[in-house]
């Protein structure tokens, strides 16, 4: 049975993006790029909600997306995908499947169909729904060093407090710190 794992960058501050969906202040370098190659090489599948699936749709296809970040693009246009929307009529981007419904069910079933992580990237409201349904084993937090004062946090009302117990911290040179956690269960 695979993990449900919930990465995602914030500020210090606490917000995933800026008050108007901007994420320019990500701090990716080389070091990052490795990371990301190398959590993508333990993925079954990559699940999102909506407004994340048509981000990353129309940028990692792209020709520029392949210059810029060619093993990066690499991975995330050949895993499998899964997005959550009950707007979405189709997905275009390769190896993606629309689930429109029964998002509990179709992640339990995803959990027991695969050997490997499944990652949820940015999604903060599919993430929250997973959050209270129990269904996030794991935590992968990047803080970036930078204080916005105002956006969007990463985590929104739930169910009550989520106790996490603590894995490890991974440093980056470009001062971003990856933190990892797992709820108490």
């Amino acid at each position: 049975m695979s993990k449900m794992i919930l990465f995602n960058m914030m500020t210090v501050d606490g917000f995933f993006e800026g008050p108007n969906k901007e994420i320019d202040w990500h701090n990716v370098d080389n070091e990052f790029n490795d990371f990301a190659v190398e959590q993508l090489n333990n993925a079954s599948a990559l699940i999102f909600g909506r407004l994340t699936y048509e981000l990353m749709a129309a940028y990692w296809p792209t020709p520029l997306a392949k210059s810029n970040d060619p093993m990066v693009a690499e991975k995330m246009n050949s895993i499998s995908k899964i997005a959550f929307s009950k707007t979405l009529d189709k997905t275009d981007w390769n190896n993606t499947r629309l689930i429109k419904n029964n998002i509990e069910q179709e992640c339990i079933k995803l959990k027991q169909q695969n050997d490997h992580n499944i990652f949820i990237f940015g999604s903060a409201n599919l993430a929250s729904t997973l959050i209270n349904l129990d269904l996030v084993d794991e935590f992968r937090i990047m803080i970036n060093p930078i204080i916005l004062s105002q956006g969007n946090t990463l985590f929104k009302p739930s169910k009550g407090r989520i106790k996490l117990r603590f894995i490890e911290t991974r440093p980056f040179k470009s001062g971003n710190v990856l933190l990892y956690y797992e709820p108490e269960r």
